[in-house]
C-alpha cells in the first residue's frame, strides 16, 4: 500500500472521528426529510426542520451565530421548552451526525415517542457499550467519566450527577460531550448531549464512533494533522462488469474489420473508358 503522502485525490479514511467534516448536509437531513419533517430555508441559507407532530426540531446553521452547525431538540409537547438538546459543530464528521438523525427518523417513522422521553428502560449508561465492545477504554471517575479509543485521539466524557436544566438546554453545560482529533485538551470537532436527550440516541451516534468502517474523503480536504494517525487507502475504480467486458470486446471487433467501399457508377465508368485498347482486347 502506497504511504499516506503519495495518495492524492478520492479516498477512503479510517476511523470516521479523524476524518474531518465534509460541509454537506444532505446525508444528515436526509434521512429526516424521508420521515415526513418539514423543510424551510432562510435567506443566509440555513434550514429548519420540524417533525409532523411537531416535537422535534432540527437546525442546520452554517450562517448561525456561533460555531454550533447543528442543533436538535426534543420537546414535550409543540412550543414548550426543549425537553433535550444535542449540538455539532462545523467540523463533526457528517456521518456522526447522520447517525443521530436516523435513529430520529426511525423513531418517527415507526410512530414512536421515544425520540422525546427515550425508550423504557433505558440506562445512561448504555451509550458507553458500545465503546466498551469496540476495546475503548471507559474510565469511571467520581465526577466525570471518560472513554477513549486505542489510538486515544477521540474522547466522550460523560458528567455525574444532576445538571441545572437551564444550563443544559441554553448550552452553557452538557451531561455528554464527543470530540475527535483530540490531543491533549484541544479536539477538531465537538458534539453535545443533554441529559434527556435519550439515550438509544447517542448510543446510534457512539456505534458509529466506534465503527471501524471508512468513509470517502477528497485527500487535501483532511484534516492535515489527523493524516498521519489515519488509515488512508486510495478509491479504485470499480470492476468491469461482464457486460462491460462484452460492449468492449464489440466495440474493438467493430474498429478492427476492415471496411468494403463500393465505388460509385461514375468512378467505375470513368475507369473503364480509361483502359488502354491492348487491355480492352484482352478483356474480351
Amino acid at each position: 500500500m502506497p504511504a499516506a503522502e503519495e495518495i492524492d485525490g478520492d479516498v477512503y479514511v479510517s476511523p470516521v472521528y479523524l476524518a474531518g467534516s465534509t460541509y454537506i448536509a444532505d446525508p444528515a437531513l436526509r434521512p429526516l426529510l424521508d420521515a415526513g419533517f418539514t423543510l424551510v430555508n432562510d435567506d443566509l441559507a440555513n434550514a429548519y426542520l420540524a417533525s409532523p407532530d411537531q416535537k422535534i426540531h432540527a437546525g442546520w446553521l452554517p450562517e448561525g451565530e456561533d460555531d454550533c452547525l447543528w442543533r436538535i431538540t426534543g420537546h414535550e409537547r409543540p412550543f414548550t421548552p426543549p425537553r433535550w438538546l444535542a449540538t455539532f459543530d462545523h467540523f463533526t464528521p457528517v456521518e456522526v451526525v447522520a447517525a443521530f438523525t436516523t435513529a430520529l427518523a426511525e423513531d418517527h417513522a415507526h410512530g414512536s415517542n421515544a425520540s422525546v422521553h427515550g425508550r423504557l428502560g433505558a440506562s445512561q449508561a448504555e451509550p458507553l457499550l458500545p465503546l466498551a465492545e469496540a476495546d475503548w477504554r471507559v474510565d469511571h471517575g467520581p465526577y466525570v467519566g471518560v472513554s477513549q479509543p486505542p489510538d486515544r485521539l477521540a474522547l466522550v466524557t460523560r458528567v455525574n450527577g444532576r445538571l441545572d436544566h437551564h444550563e443544559e438546554i441554553s448550552d452553557q453545560r452538557s451531561k455528554w460531550t464527543v470530540s475527535g482529533g483530540t490531543s491533549g485538551y484541544s479536539s477538531e470537532w465537538l458534539g453535545t448531549f443533554t441529559t434527556n436527550t435519550p439515550p438509544h440516541l447517542i448510543t446510534a451516534t457512539m456505534n458509529r464512533l466506534a465503527d471501524p468502517a471508512p468513509v470517502a474523503r477528497y485527500k487535501d480536504h483532511l484534516p492535515e494533522r489527523n493524516r498521519a494517525a489515519s488509515r488512508i487507502t486510495p478509491v479504485k475504480p470499480p470492476a468491469p462488469t461482464p457486460l462491460d467486458i462484452q460492449r468492449a470486446a464489440v466495440a474493438r471487433s467493430r474498429s478492427t474489420v476492415a471496411r468494403t467501399v463500393i465505388p460509385s457508377p461514375a468512378l467505375v465508368y470513368r475507369t473503364t473508358t480509361a483502359l488502354p485498347a491492348a487491355a480492352s482486347a484482352r478483356r474480351r
